[in-house]
């Protein structure tokens, strides 16, 4: 399994009382707030809101690996897998520091929109190679 070092970007979420359910941890449905948190401040890495680029998520998934209950401070690694003519897939490594260990692991398609038009568009070549040198030292 990958680590935090295996990760470009690295992004750091607190575990909220309100993220809990009924049985005492955070929700399954949680995590993937957690990953789109994770996912914004990448593309923030990249200045991609400043574009005519927008994207849209077609699909994502999440294994959960321990449960995890407030008060907790999580590490969020997010990494390009692999990129196609107009997506990304993207996946996230959730550590948890109050149990030392992984928590969840997850993986998105991000699609890349005309911001315009609302249509499906190539990721740009700049976009492409910011992506490329934000990865450069996992290489």
């Amino acid at each position: 399994m990958l680590s935090l070092e295996d990760y470009p970007v690295i992004f750091e979420q607190h575990v909220d009382w309100g993220d809990m359910d009924a049985l005492g941890h955070v929700n399954n449905v949680v995590y993937y707030r957690y990953m789109e948190n994770a996912r914004i401040y990448f593309i923030d890495q990249l200045q991609l809101r400043r574009s005519d680029i927008s994207t849209v998520i077609a699909s994502n998934q999440c294994k959960y690996l321990s449960p995890t209950i407030y008060p907790d401070q999580l590490k969020i690694g997010v990494r390009v897998e692999e990129m196609r003519n107009s997506a990304l897939r993207m996946s996230y490594l959730l550590y948890s520091t109050e149990q030392q260990r992984v928590v969840a692991v997850g993986e998105a398609v991000q699609v890349m929109l005309d911001k315009h038009t609302g249509h499906k568009t190539l990721i740009p070549s700049e976009l492409k190679q910011s992506i490329l040198e934000l990865h450069q030292n996992l290489l």
